[in-house]
């Protein structure tokens, strides 16, 4: 199984971007999916949860009211929306997801830079 991001770019202060993970492999299942940051000498943070079926959402209270989580359950994807860009927001962005691919674990996906900056 293999979590593939995409997305990330250099975005001025209030602007919007948008994030892409797709999983693939031998799937059989995806649980949660999530989206994390990490900044520099910092532990990655947890930044949106979205429930297996999209009914609960979780969003970190630094982002909460400017990004939005979803998912895609036929395409295996889920998307982060950013919108109102703060440069506190610039780290690298991880995908996370529960699969179950025989067993179930959860995979990472590759990171993503998200740059915000005039």
């Amino acid at each position: 199984v293999q979590l593939q991001a995409s997305g990330g770019g250099l975005v001025q202060p209030g602007g919007s971007l948008r994030l892409s993970c797709t999983a693939s492999g031998v799937i059989f299942g995806i649980n949660a999916m999530r989206w994390f940051r990490q900044t520099p000498g910092n532990q990655r943070t947890l930044v949106a949860t979205i429930s297996s079926r999209a009914i609960t959402n979780y969003y970190s209270d630094s982002v909460k009211g400017r990004f939005t989580i979803s998912r895609d359950a036929a395409r295996n994807t889920v998307y982060l929306y950013m919108a109102n860009l703060k440069p506190e927001d610039t780290a690298v962005y991880y995908c996370n997801a529960d699969i179950n691919s025989g067993a179930w674990r959860d995979y990472w996906g590759q990171e993503t830079q998200v740059t915000v900056s005039s």
